[in-house]
């Protein structure tokens, strides 16, 4: 049915995923455009405010632009200013304008195709069966968390006083706009500023994004500005709280390890739930059952692109959520935790740093032990994970002080705990990222060289099961032997059963079972005729 769902004949597949894809697109040019804000909008000195405050203005503008319009037009130097930042800006205003309008446009996409897809427009479709397919599934939680991070990368990256300059100025310098345009009413009710983050836009942003005083009942206000099916967001929360989207317990074996392997997975949920703050502030019992299995031993979620954050103070304002997240924090559990963590960065620090001794890391030793390396490497990067987000500084670091003072309390614990001693942290690293490093580079060489070496071990392993069968005829024996047509007979069948393996795909599975029964069968042949006795056939044998 996956395969059906994204089917180019499939509307319904194929519109979600334009809209999925537009998200993404959105989502880089935000990240992209954070780099290109024009310095003069943000005011940020008095010099800047006494001589552009009257030209470049936030919403307040809207309410006397008649009269500040007039101001400008009788004042010659205004006017100079005026078309000053006209023709030096106007580019980029628009750039930033059709990404802030992307936003909106997304949203009313997503919302249009919600409704059409309830309301029967797409033939045999309905939202329990989108969600219901694999793809479906992952596609229309995409969508609703892709939305969230607009929201919270604009609110992030483009201060929203900023954002109203940039409307305000967009609004009275663009040609493209027109009279009856009634779209930029609706993009600047979307992202008027929140009062979250008011700073400055320099290379600070995220510390003074730290400074700002928490707003009250952000982000729920903002994430409600434009309205979502309920019905649609409930359906996303669900499934992102009860069923493996991505299918990655697959690839994290370990119970312990099932944190980790649904990361990705709590940033979307993380986000989401936003659109639900009923469920943050009432339901405490999803709210247990999400931190119990998402959130158990640890706390800061990177929700998109190493944007991170503590939810001990994110989740400070949501009683419920506040709630669930006490035995997470209990004092007993956070000392478990950092015990595991030490034990584990010694263990891999060792590990590690004798695997990549010279002479250790070979061709055949990986190839016999590619499982217990693979599970060296997966436990080096959940623990290298895990150390490197809790020890680190949170992206958004947003809070009240009580909260904001705990987080410091609950870092420097974490530190002392685990001993963390930043040189060892980073030789580990180090020697992760050396240790796949060396492993793909071996990998790689065995499969470009996968045909000739194939070639070259079937036709040694034909000559020396033909040398046998040659000895035992009696054409070229091995010394004093006898001879036993019998058993030539059985080599020369052998042989023509290893001229028959195959190392196409479709085959391999075929050959890989024929390859055991011939190994099997050849130690079989030297218990039973006692051919170990005779070095030379032993020798042949054992190198077949």
């Amino acid at each position: 049915m996956a395969a059906e769902f994204l089917a180019e004949n499939n509307v319904c597949g194929q519109t979600i995923l334009q809209i999925v894809a537009e998200g993404n697109t959105i989502i880089c040019e935000l990240l992209r455009l954070k780099e290109f804000i024009p310095e003069v909008f943000c005011l940020k000195t008095k010099e800047e405010q006494q001589k552009y405050g009257e030209i470049i203005m936030d919403f307040s503008y809207f309410q006397i632009s008649d009269a500040q319009e007039a101001r400008i037009e009788a004042d010659e130097k205004l006017q100079a200013l005026d078309e000053e930042i006209r023709e030096n800006y106007l580019v980029i205003l628009n750039r930033f304008y059709i990404v802030f309008e992307s936003i909106h446009k997304y949203i009313k996409e997503l919302n249009t195709f919600l409704d059409e897809l309830n309301g029967g427009m797409f033939i045999q479709q309905s939202m329990e069966k989108v969600f219901q397919d694999e793809e479906g599934k992952q596609l229309m939680c995409e969508a609703l968390y892709l939305y969230g991070v607009m929201l919270l990368v604009v609110d992030l990256q483009i201060p929203g006083l900023v954002r109203e300059r940039l409307l305000v100025a967009y609004n009275r310098y663009s040609a493209l706009k027109t009279d009856g345009d009634s779209n930029i009413d609706e993009v600047c009710k979307l992202l008027r500023s929140t009062g979250y983050n008011d700073g400055s836009t320099s290379s600070s942003t995220l510390s003074s994004f730290a400074a700002s005083k928490k707003t009250q009942n952000y982000p729920e206000d903002y994430f409600g500005r434009v309205p979502v099916n309920p019905v649609y967001v409930e359906m996303v929360i669900g499934r992102l709280r009860s069923d493996d989207v991505y299918n990655q317990i697959s690839v994290y074996p370990l119970p312990e390890h099932r944190s980790t392997a649904l990361a990705n997975q709590a940033g979307m949920l993380y986000v989401c739930l936003f659109f639900a703050t009923n469920m943050l502030h009432n339901q405490a019992s999803r709210m247990r059952e999400i931190v119990d299995k998402f959130f158990s031993d640890n706390w800061i979620v990177s929700f998109y692109m190493g944007i991170t954050v503590n939810l001990l103070n994110a989740w400070d304002p949501f009683k419920a959520a506040k709630s669930a997240m006490l035995n997470t924090f209990d004092s007993g559990n956070l000392r478990e935790i950092c015990s595991k963590q030490k034990r584990s960065m010694e263990t891999l620090l060792n590990r590690t740093r004798s695997i990549l001794k010279e002479g250790n890391l070979t061709e055949q030793k990986l190839l016999d032990n590619i499982p217990k390396v693979t599970a060296l490497i997966r436990e080096c990067n959940i623990t290298v994970r895990w150390v490197m987000l809790h020890t680190g500084q949170p992206v958004i670091d947003v809070g009240s002080a009580a909260s904001l003072k705990k987080c410091r309390q609950v870092k420097e614990l974490i530190e002392s705990d685990i001993d963390f001693k930043g040189i060892e942290f980073f030789e580990l690293l180090l020697n992760t990222a050396q240790l796949e490093v060396k492993i793909r580079e071996i990998l790689k060489r065995l499969l470009d060289e996968r045909q000739e070496r194939w070639d070259s071990f079937k036709k040694e392993a034909c000559e020396r099961v033909q040398d046998l069968a040659d000895a035992y005829s009696g054409e070229k024996p091995f010394g004093k032997m006898k001879k036993n047509d019998s058993l030539s007979k059985w080599f020369l069948n052998i042989g023509r059963e290893i001229t028959k393996l195959s190392n196409e795909d479709k085959e391999l599975s075929v050959s890989g079972r024929n390859i055991i029964q011939l190994i099997q069968a050849l130690e079989e042949v030297q218990d039973f005729h006692d051919l170990s006795k005779n070095m030379q056939v032993k020798q042949n044998m054992v190198e077949t």
